[in-house]
């Protein structure tokens, strides 16, 4: 039986050693990456691909590359979560294709106000923020929203650093919802940002643009795979209402 969403985070920890003789089901892992892709995401742009590694051979290269840290090297699996900002094109036009067969089964007259609003969206301010070139447009767009948010309030992360963050925001709630779903099921995970990234770009055969967000090692705790008790800073520290 699958625990609660409480329990499943509860029992998540990043876990550093597997069981050996332990293997995991690739149609559930394969599952929790389903709801990995349910996870919320930025203008709904989804710019994220996960890699399921299963093969030997490429297991134990991306182990290399993570540094043969023990979670990378006794892992049975391993799962890359990989931005693609530079498919914002193509994600955009299949949100703007599903929005209007949407529109064309409708005729309530409320709903061309926003439609309008919805189609524009992605036809004039999506490529607005995500059209670049050497950094030059993004800081031009900067300097521009940064003169009007003197007069009204406006987003201001429009450069393309900060283009890079939002889709590097979206793939970790992904991961997020990847790791709980994995607790739910009875199975760990360790996320690791330690890694050489080149490496595991051409392990992947993964395009210039593309990006690493993290790797997830995944398999069943062994009894020394947590290495303590958990430790938060108390919650009082961190609430604030306001």
């Amino acid at each position: 039986m699958e625990k609660t969403v409480s329990e499943a985070i509860a029992y998540r920890r990043s876990v550093r050693i597997y069981k050996e003789d332990i293997e995991l089901d690739d149609e559930i892992v394969r599952k929790c990456l389903l709801n990995a892709s349910l996870a919320p995401t930025s203008s709904n742009m989804q710019l994220w691909e996960f890699y399921h590694v299963t093969d030997k051979t490429k297991l134990k290269a991306l182990s290399k590359a993570c540094f043969d840290q023990p979670a990378a090297k006794t892992a049975k699996q391993l799962v890359v979560v990989v931005t693609r900002k530079d498919l914002w094109r193509k994600r955009s036009k299949a949100n703007l294709d599903f929005l209007k067969k949407g529109f064309e089964k409708t005729t309530d007259k409320k709903d061309s106000t926003r439609e309008k609003f919805v189609l524009n969206y992605y036809k004039k301010l999506i490529p607005t923020l995500y059209t670049e070139f050497l950094g030059i447009i993004g800081a031009l767009r900067f300097i521009f929203f940064q003169i009007v948010g003197l007069f009204r309030p406006i987003y201001r992360q429009v450069r393309k650093s900060d283009m890079r963050i939002v889709a590097h925001k979206s793939a970790a709630l992904a991961a997020q919802n990847f790791m709980i779903s994995m607790s739910a099921v009875g199975y760990d995970t360790c996320p690791m940002e330690g890694s050489d990234t080149l490496r595991i770009k051409r392990i992947l055969d993964l395009p210039w643009g593309a990006e690493i967000n993290m790797v997830i090692a995944c398999g069943v705790r062994d009894d020394k795979g947590v290495y303590g008790p958990r430790f938060r800073i108390p919650f009082e520290e961190v609430y604030h209402k306001v």
